[in-house]
């Protein structure tokens, strides 16, 4: 049975403003995700452009028997960014008797609806989901007493939204998360062709666009803000010295915005950077994680080399 908990912070109006007061104006991509930034990202997960999803779904197929194997039963299960709950169901479907899962995800209407679904269909499992950004430093994450370990799973490829910095703390967070004894599997985008990833950002249906300049739908509605939405479009660019993707929302002309009572003018062709998505080689993941207080033991690749899934093994939270 699935009870709510919410952890979820309200920063938006105070980032919003300290982002668009820089001189390269910036959002946090956290904020893509209300309801509606939920549903686009997931039908961004089915465009034949998109590969990050379907590949590191069928290298989760692959891997799970060994994965649960390693995990063991009665273990309690936190997904980090859950989203729909597709993947974690691979995983379920090989676990022994899981103890709990655990989602979180900053979208309470949509993980609510995900988190009831779940329940339904795998009825003997403890659901216990978490509004909040993961991120967050005050995250609720309670884990059933009896359970025999706790493992956190965050894949596809949102640690690549993040600096170095940001990820040495969420990886430093989640060991406390995970207790005495913490295990980790992260998924992560370790593909370098230009040809395959401007695509994937870039889909032809033009779902990422309507994905990315919902950020300034959302801004209007809560934010008081005033954004002509017709007046900004998206694009997605390769920025190869920081081995990632960026999205920008580009002002089509000058124009002056106003949100949650402040102004900010526009030049035409001025950018707000939305989001970064990193491509990550092994070396930039060992030193990460040894900045962290984590050991990768065991690395399974996709074919090409397009997606990885790193199991993970923490020093002990002694708290």
């Amino acid at each position: 049975m699935s009870t709510l908990v919410s952890t979820l912070p309200q920063p938006f109006a105070r980032d919003a403003i300290h982002g668009l007061s820089q001189p390269q104006k910036s959002l946090p991509s956290q904020y893509f995700y209300d309801e509606r930034g939920s549903e686009l990202f997931e039908q961004i997960t089915e465009q034949p452009e998109y590969y990050p999803t379907r590949t590191e779904l069928a290298l989760l197929e692959t891997c799970a028997p060994e994965i649960a194997e390693t995990i063991g039963p009665n273990a309690s299960i936190v997904e980090y960014g859950a989203g729909a709950q597709r993947k974690i169901r691979i995983l379920l479907d090989q676990l022994k008797s899981p103890a709990a899962y655990i989602p979180i995800d900053v979208s309470g209407p949509f993980l609510r609806q995900a988190a009831d679904v779940l329940d339904e269909d795998y009825a003997a499992l403890d659901v216990r989901p978490v509004v909040g950004s993961f991120m967050s430093d005050s995250l609720a994450v309670e884990h059933p007493d009896d359970a025999d370990a706790r493992v956190g799973f965050f894949p596809g490829s949102t640690l690549g939204n993040l600096s170095d910095d940001a990820i040495v703390t969420f990886l430093s967070q989640v060991r406390s998360h995970l207790g005495k004894s913490p295990r980790f599997l992260l998924g992560v985008d370790i593909n370098q062709d230009v040809g395959t990833l401007i695509p994937a950002y870039n889909d032809a249906a033009d779902i990422t666009a309507a994905f990315n300049l919902n950020l300034l739908v959302r801004m209007n509605r809560e934010l008081e803000a005033n954004f002509d939405v017709t007046a900004f479009r998206h694009e997605a660019r390769w920025n190869a010295d920081a081995h990632r993707i960026e999205m920008h929302l580009i002002s089509e002309k000058a124009q002056s915005v106003s949100v949650a009572g402040q102004t900010f003018t526009f030049a035409p062709e001025e950018t707000i950077h939305t989001e970064n998505s990193r491509k990550f080689t092994r070396d930039m993941l060992d030193s990460l994680c040894a900045r962290s207080g984590w050991t990768i033991s065991h690395e399974w690749a996709s074919p090409g080399r397009m997606m990885g899934l790193y199991w993970m093994e923490g020093e002990p939270d002694l708290k």
